[in-house]
């Protein structure tokens, strides 16, 4: 069912690609990203807005435990030191090499033990290639899972006791979002369909699961955030301003903001005010989140 909640601006800044927002606890800040912008951004707790320039296209980040953040860049992954007057320094934990060329990382998220995964795909959507992949990183490497076979990765998620994962493929041709059981050690198994997207509006793009165990999607296409139970039942969906959300967080002092990165269409769509297109939005979602682990090192 559609539920009401009044969408605010976080601030004036607007992405071509904002993606992967998180809430940065120890901070009380919230950071995204713009892939193609090649850019991180971060609203701090008085609310100023920050941004740092990077040097390659940034899929998705995480808190490294390290000090600052770990990220998921065109080469690898990076660890990023953000600096007050706007420099920052890269530091490469991890080169990656892909299957075919023109590919990059695109959603990520830490696990509830501090494990990053992370999914790759083929930049040019068109080619419709299943060549992406997830991958899990822990203690320093890559280690192989036996997810394959993705388009547009996306949606990943960790229910609040860490033992059931969330995946999407948001390829139009797909647009299906799979729960899979994990392990302690981090061996995903059992994969089974949780929801076809097909059969509600929008495509799944990034998600966040919510104290209740609920899982928010972003509704890419159709301006909202659904949120489903464990079993796959549509709950809820909210509205943002925008036609393409592309993920959400919670967070705020009481974990009670959902956060809404959303995407720049190429051309205005009908409907919708296209200066506030790339923006972050919040909403009340009449529920609180959990913050996610740090990646551990």
């Amino acid at each position: 069912m559609m539920s009401t909640s009044q969408a605010s601006v976080l601030c004036e800044a607007r992405c071509q690609v904002g993606e992967s927002p998180i809430w940065h606890a120890a901070e009380q800040a919230l950071y995204w990203v713009d892939i193609e912008g090649r850019a991180v951004h971060q609203v701090d707790v008085q609310g100023r807005h920050h941004q740092w320039a990077v040097t390659e296209r940034i899929g998705c980040i995480a808190v490294h435990a390290g000090g600052g953040l770990l990220a998921a860049m065109e080469t690898g992954l990076f660890q990023l030191m953000l600096q007050p007057d706007g420099t920052l320094a890269e530091k490469k934990l991890q080169a990656v090499e892909f299957p075919l060329p023109d590919m990059r990382f695109n959603d990520g998220r830490t696990d509830r033990e501090g494990r990053f995964w992370v999914s790759s795909m083929v930049r040019n959507m068109a080619a419709a290639s299943d060549a992406g992949a997830l991958f899990r990183y822990a203690g320093g490497r890559f280690t192989p899972t036996p997810v394959k076979g993705l388009r547009t990765g996306n949606g990943l998620a960790f229910s609040p006791d860490g033992r059931v994962m969330y995946l999407s493929d948001s390829h139009p041709t797909v647009q299906k979002i799979w729960a899979f059981d994990l392990d302690p050690e981090g061996q995903v198994s059992r994969q089974r369909l949780l929801v076809d997207m097909q059969q509600h509006p929008g495509r799944p793009d990034g998600a966040a699961v919510d104290a209740d165990g609920c899982y928010w999607i972003c509704a890419n296409d159709a301006g909202l955030v659904h949120r489903f139970t464990p079993d796959g039942k549509l709950d809820r969906s909210l509205a943002v301003p925008a036609a393409k959300p592309a993920m959400c967080a919670f967070g705020g002092p009481g974990l009670d903001r959902l956060y809404v990165t959303t995407i720049a269409p190429a051309a205005p769509i009908a409907g919708y005010d296209p200066s506030l297109a790339g923006a972050v939005f919040v909403l009340n979602p009449h529920c609180t989140g959990l913050v996610d682990t740090a990646y551990a090192g």
